[in-house]
């Protein structure tokens, strides 16, 4: 029953990754009785990044020996297109996550490494910006969650989930447009509008670790199955470097002004 309850608690997280039908399911249908823990799932989520800079490292020193684009543009697509199918995987069979999670954050790198390579070539100093600015977040957010600063109430949970999803949208829409030369102009800006716009996701992708801390520490002391830790650690990575892309977006447009 406890671990049942933990699994419908995970069914309402805003982060997609969350929303899962494994969490759900019923506790009868998992066969092993180890479970989550949070130590477990925060050594998994260091693992995971080391993973993710270890490729994105690899990326970054392709690009700079070689001074051209186009000579990661293979990494890059390879990144991109096997992390979707990889955190695809995990989403569709949380079961996988010990073994999709990390290839998802090896095949993440790849994609992260060129990114900021090409941004860092434009903009000296960008990228460690960024990453500083990623992780400041995450241990203020981290520690306003512990010390009650923050409550993830079900309003709250709602609310960013809706605006998660909406952002969502906006960019496949995006996405699509681009097929036919065209895009939604903010999204690109650096005028006042795009930087506004990149400020409120970046809000949205933040809050998005509350819930992820929330919802992890809430299973593991429900006594969730062992396999969602590494479900859990790959969700954080999700948000992450959602949060760490749309940093760096802010921070172009913010240099590009000067």
């Amino acid at each position: 029953m406890a671990r049942h309850r933990a699994l419908q608690m995970f069914g309402r997280s805003g982060n997609p990754a969350f929303r899962s039908k494994a969490f759900t399911q019923r506790s009868s249908d998992f066969s092993t009785s180890e479970v989550m823990t949070l130590s477990g799932t925060v050594n998994k989520t260091g693992l995971y990044l080391l993973l993710c800079f270890m490729t994105a490292a690899w990326t970054w020193n392709q690009f700079y020996a070689s001074g051209e684009p186009a000579s990661i543009m293979p990494y890059l697509i390879f990144g991109l297109i096997g992390g979707l199918v990889a955190a695809l995987i995990t989403i569709f069979k949380p079961t996988a996550a010990p073994i999709s999670a990390p290839i998802y954050a090896l095949l993440e790198g790849f994609a992260i490494g060129g990114i900021s390579a090409v941004a860092e070539a434009s903009y000296e100093g960008i990228v460690i910006q960024a990453v500083g600015l990623t992780f400041f977040t995450l241990a203020s957010l981290l520690m306003a969650y512990k010390t009650g600063l923050i409550k993830p109430t079900e309003n709250f949970r709602l609310m960013l989930f809706a605006a998660t999803g909406g952002v969502a949208l906006l960019y496949l829409v995006n996405f699509i447009m681009m097929f036919f030369g065209a895009s939604i102009g903010f999204i690109h800006s650096n005028g006042l509008v795009g930087i506004g716009f990149s400020l409120v996701v970046v809000a949205i992708a933040a809050l998005n670790l509350v819930l992820d801390f929330d919802f992890i520490e809430q299973a593991a002391e429900q006594g969730a199955p062992k396999y969602l830790e590494a479900y859990g650690a790959f969700s954080l990575l999700v948000t992450l470097i959602w949060l760490y892309l749309e940093i760096l977006r802010l921070l172009t447009k913010l240099y590009s002004r000067n």
